[in-house]
């Protein structure tokens, strides 16, 4: 006997409909970190584009810091907790392996009937988790979907590491994702590189010794900055066109570019290398945030809404990538 299975339901498309972002109280500049890692406040700003960045402090958990953006993005779209269908939490710094980081935060916001669950893409996290919640939406899955990017990568960093030291921040920012009446997602490029998974990642395994054995280093997160600079140069611009030509436009249709911030030479490549005009904002938040892994479109994304680079409605490719190395890039309309 052959049984037909009701569909989901589907919707004509998605959109972001509100954003919310945490910014850590502790402002932390470049004087206070070049000496301790042997290197000058113009060394780190002329090789990253950081001029400072925030971490959080002891009252400043990363599912505090990922609720109060998440309470933030559902009023911003008007939605109430109990129509959140699902929540999603991009993140690597979560360092308890279950329950998830969504599922408290679930809890936190009054959502808790959502289903809820971890992305862990490393800093193209927001993007990929972007793209589930459209796809979500789209096909009926959940009405809306929560997704949120937080980090407090001070808990693994090495704080004593010139290569990455004065690199990494704490962050954490959130959308709603809901039905619209026409696509304000577009289509995902995304994927990734195994044979380059070297450039980024940890030092170590969370192994049970090092409850035992104080001598064990605690794993702490290293990069090779020249690889994945070579890397990201070369193989993101395509895929970056891939996702503007997939959303039916040209460079030229864009508004604005906000990239995963990683560092401000590598976002001066990207954009040079798709022939953005000058009248195309870009995204430099770089500059005061840090690199905040998986918060760091989000957060980009609200630099410019805040201080009206960029308006309601305008269009704006994002692209993020990170350790695997994995990537991914859509062109969305802004909340």
């Amino acid at each position: 006997m052959t049984i037909e299975l009701p569909a989901a339901g589907r919707v004509t498309g998605s959109r972001i409909l509100g954003l919310g972002v945490y910014r850590p109280a502790s402002v932390v500049t470049n004087a206070e970190i070049a000496e301790r890692v042997g290197r000058t406040e113009k060394w780190i700003e002329s090789r990253s584009g950081v001029r400072e960045r925030r971490f959080a402090g002891p009252g400043e958990s990363l599912p505090m810091m990922s609720a109060a953006a998440a309470e933030k993005a559902l009023a911003a779209a008007g939605v109430d907790p109990a129509r959140v269908g699902c929540v999603l939490t991009a993140t690597t710094t979560h360092l308890t392996q279950m329950p998830s980081l969504a599922s408290e935060v679930a809890h936190r916001i009054g959502a808790g009937r959502a289903a809820a669950f971890d992305v862990s893409a490393a800093c193209a996290g927001f993007s990929y988790a972007l793209a589930l919640a459209s796809d979500m939406v789209r096909a009926g899955s959940a009405e809306y979907v929560l997704m949120i990017g937080a980090e407090r990568v001070s808990d693994i960093l090495d704080h004593e590491d010139p290569s990455t030291a004065f690199l990494f921040a704490d962050g954490a920012g959130a959308v709603v994702v809901g039905p619209s009446d026409r696509p304000g997602i577009g289509p995902v490029v995304w994927g990734s590189d195994g044979s380059r998974a070297g450039a980024v990642g940890m030092s170590g395994f969370w192994v049970p010794e090092l409850q035992r054995q104080p001598d064990l280093k605690w794993p702490v997160l290293t990069m090779s900055g020249w690889r994945v600079y070579r890397w990201a140069t070369a193989e993101l611009i395509p895929i970056a066109a891939r996702a503007i030509e997939r959303a039916g436009l040209t460079p030229a249709d864009l508004d604005a570019f906000i990239p995963h911030q990683a560092n401000k030479l590598i976002t001066d490549a990207i954009a040079e290398g798709l022939g953005l005009g000058e009248d195309i904002t870009v995204a430099y938040d770089i500059e005061r945030s840090g690199n905040t892994s998986a918060a760091s479109i989000p957060l980009a994304m609200d630099a410019l809404l805040s201080t009206n680079a960029v308006r309601s409605g305008d269009l704006a490719l994002l692209i993020g990538f990170g350790s695997g190395l994995v990537y991914a890039a859509q062109v969305v309309e802004l909340p």
